[in-house]
């Protein structure tokens, strides 16, 4: 049977049940029921993370990510040692940021004061229950003696009386004995109440931690230890775009939060579908350079290198969406080219665009290279175009006393 404090020892009997409990803590193996100690990886969950498919630990791997580390959480006992798929791998950069914020909220002025007022009525109830189990030491302490009258009184002739009452007192005094063990534990493990220096001491905390939360100084490591302080494990499951992430804090609080899963390589490179509705609803009206000007206007940067639109990269995202082109567009609405044109007023095509000039031609500019599409001309401008032609040819020709020049 341990006694304790008996002899005096190197370290307090409290200091060596913290220590244990930090190397069962810290042992590797079984990774699925154990979790590990903090690293310096930037992982803040690293060995507190559950899977919240098949319950196992989830381990942690770095990779780069916006030139820094980026950490991912994975369930992967059975990928290691059976050669199955991978049960899940859930981007950790989300869930890091969002435990982080809980975590500071967790020691903020409000919620300091609010456990400091639960406090205050557990060590009520703690008086209560101690009150409750005191009586049960009193009640084994009276049967107990009353055990001892009666083999006191006994006839010492009367061997096999006293022997009978002789082990009913023994009986007795090793119950007092265990329930005088049992009272002093659970005394020792209720918490004591809190001075007033110590309650305003851990209201300071609440402006404390956030700042040495977010110092640069502040390392991983130590990050990875506040954290632990109040984390009991943090059970991840991943559905298609959402990340739901259970935090079990210590004393068993719990908080559910749902979170969006990062953006793929090709999300991020992806254009939004903002600007591809844009640029196809401008299409009608405006050239390619035109409608990069009108999206650099509005703030609109390239997806890949987040530069300004220009002429270019309208064009490849027009092909790349298989967007419509303003010629196939214009077409549709009855406009000709200028070969077509040409055609129908029995002219050159280059000569097309010159009567457009004129005015007697409505045309449409088709892109940046000054190409245009025009309206199928009417019999009156046929005729005008036709009357001028001749006289351009022959300037002696006059009409109602004027010549048409």
């Amino acid at each position: 049977m341990l006694i304790k404090e008996a002899h005096p020892g190197y370290i307090t009997w409290d200091a060596f049940e913290e220590n244990q409990q930090r190397l069962r803590q810290n042992q590797q193996a079984p990774a699925c029921q154990r979790g590990s100690p903090p690293r310096e990886g930037p992982g803040l969950l690293q060995g507190l993370v559950i899977c919240g498919k098949c319950g196992r630990r989830m381990t942690v791997r770095y990779h780069q990510r916006g030139g820094q580390l980026s950490p991912n959480y994975v369930c992967q006992k059975l990928s290691v040692e059976d050669a199955q798929q991978v049960c899940q791998d859930v981007s950790g950069g989300v869930v890091d940021e969002a435990v982080g914020k809980l975590i500071l909220q967790s020691v903020s002025p409000l919620a300091l004061e609010v456990s400091l007022q639960v406090q205050r009525e557990l060590q009520s109830r703690l008086a209560e229950a101690d009150r409750l189990r005191r009586q049960q030491v009193e009640r084994a302490q009276y049967e107990a003696d009353q055990a001892r009258v009666r083999f006191m009184r006994v006839d010492p002739n009367n061997r096999l009386v006293a022997d009978t009452l002789e082990g009913l007192w023994n009986e007795k005094l090793r119950k007092l004995a265990q329930a005088k063990e049992d009272y002093e534990k659970k005394r020792q493990a209720d918490q004591q109440p809190l001075t007033a220096e110590q309650q305003q001491q851990i209201l300071a905390l609440a402006q404390d931690v956030p700042k040495l939360w977010s110092d640069p100084q502040t390392c991983h490591r130590d990050r990875k230890r506040m954290a632990r302080l109040l984390v009991e494990d943090v059970t991840l499951k991943r559905e298609g775009a959402v990340i739901t992430a259970q935090v079990r804090f210590k004393g068993g609080a719990t908080r559910v939060l749902t979170l969006p899963a990062p953006l793929t390589v090709g999300d991020l490179r992806r254009t939004k579908a903002e600007v591809v509705a844009e640029v196809d609803r401008l299409i009608e009206n405006m050239t390619d350079s035109e409608i990069a000007a009108q999206l650099n206007q509005r703030g609109w940067r390239c997806s890949v290198n987040h530069a300004p639109f220009n002429a270019r990269a309208v064009m490849i995202l027009r092909w790349t969406y298989k967007l419509t082109s303003r010629s196939d567009r214009l077409r549709a609405q009855g406009m000709l080219d200028s070969h077509r044109v040409a055609e129908l007023l029995g002219t050159k095509p280059n000569l097309v665009d010159y009567w457009r000039q004129q005015g007697v031609l409505r045309g449409v500019r088709l892109n940046d290279k000054k190409e245009y599409l025009y309206e199928r001309p009417d019999a009156q401008a046929v005729q005008t175009i036709q009357r001028r032609t001749r006289l351009n040819r022959n300037p002696a020709v006059v009409l109602d006393g004027t010549n048409e020049v």
